[in-house]
């Protein structure tokens, strides 16, 4: 069976020192301490470390044919948004990242598709490379981050972003970042396992209440870690929606829970009974294989969680292609 596995991180092997170029701090940098290895450093202080799969595409490509994923959906990783960054520097950033992915995707078409990332700090540059990204790249769409400097996606100024990627038909993936608690949250690595959900609620009911998805219908958006706790707590969004509108309804007046089958979220939850509630909510239409290759947190063996449920084999067509095809703009066909 054909499989998309729409959630994975790449990056460069090697990235310039931008720091230096652009007289200020802040950038990632890569310090290859061993063969097939790097640290990735920010101000001199170690953030991740990283191995070849991570810039390697015959690497990624031997680790899909292990697992029996066909094609690898590649974005950057998240810190490399650089959404705090000069607008210029932001945008030479971005059209580095996105022209290494391009160049992977033209060497390997039937294995990977890329989704660019845009330099939201500056809204009409982000515009400017979206086009790029999509017309001259030939990219599916982009990744952005869950915020903006911490501004919600609602936000006026980036409005013109979404309403272009509706217009070229780009599908946009959010990916949670900048974790709101992350200082907060400071043991046990608690900004990934209880930030990053609640991050990616927060970017869904911004869009919803913001209204930005009303104003938007053909608009193809996907979310990262199963929609994080959007989909289990949507009763008690629900509720504040109608116990106070006064609150929630200023900017749109649709329920929220209408919008479960607007979104398209990936299998990444890690639980059988979790990735079981939402099919039954949201739909297979609008579940879809993601892995987070190649990080810890991700799923070690992508597809392994959707093949132990022994689901109907519609609704494991819908998890492994059927519906990253659909939310990508591309037939099944061209991967054969």
């Amino acid at each position: 069976m054909l499989t998309v596995d729409v959630h994975t991180h790449i990056l460069p092997q090697h990235l310039p020192r931008w720091a230096d170029r652009f007289g200020y701090d802040g950038f990632v940098e890569l310090a290859h301490h061993r063969p097939g290895c790097a640290h990735m450093m920010i101000d001199g202080k170690f953030f991740r470390e990283v191995e070849m799969n991570c810039w390697s595409a015959e690497k990624r490509i031997e680790a899909c044919e292990a697992c029996g994923v066909r094609v690898q959906v590649l974005s950057t990783v998240p810190i490399m948004f650089s959404y705090w960054a000069k607008p210029e520097h932001g945008y030479e950033v971005a059209r580095f990242l996105n022209d290494d992915i391009a160049e992977t995707v033209r060497k390997y078409p039937k294995r990977f598709i890329g989704l660019g990332t845009l330099p939201l700090q500056a809204p009409e540059l982000a515009v400017r490379e979206l086009d790029r990204c999509i017309n001259e790249l030939g990219f599916r769409g982009v990744q952005i981050g869950s915020n903006v400097n911490q501004l919600n996606l609602n936000a006026t100024e980036l409005f013109p972003v979404f309403q272009r990627a509706e217009e070229i038909g780009a599908a946009v993936f959010v990916h949670p970042w900048e974790m709101f608690g992350k200082n907060e949250l400071n043991q046990y690595w608690m900004p990934w396992l209880v930030g990053m959900p609640a991050e990616t609620t927060r970017a869904i009911v911004s869009l919803i209440f913001g209204g930005v998805l009303e104003r938007l219908p053909k608009l193809r958006i996907a979310f990262a870690h199963g929609g994080g706790s959007f989909p289990a707590t949507v009763g008690r969004i629900e509720q504040g929606f109608r116990c106070r509108p006064d609150l929630c309804a200023i900017d749109n007046t649709v329920n929220p829970r209408e919008y479960l089958r607007r979104i398209v979220v990936d299998s990444l939850v890690h639980d059988a009974r979790t990735l079981q509630y939402l099919i039954d909510v949201m739909g297979s239409d609008c579940v879809t294989l993601g892995s987070d290759y190649p990080f810890p947190l991700g799923e070690m063996e992508p597809g392994s969680l959707i093949r132990s449920m022994n689901l109907p084999r519609e609704v494991q067509e819908d998890l492994f292609f059927r519906t990253a095809c659909s939310w990508l703009g591309v037939k099944p066909e061209v991967f054969s």
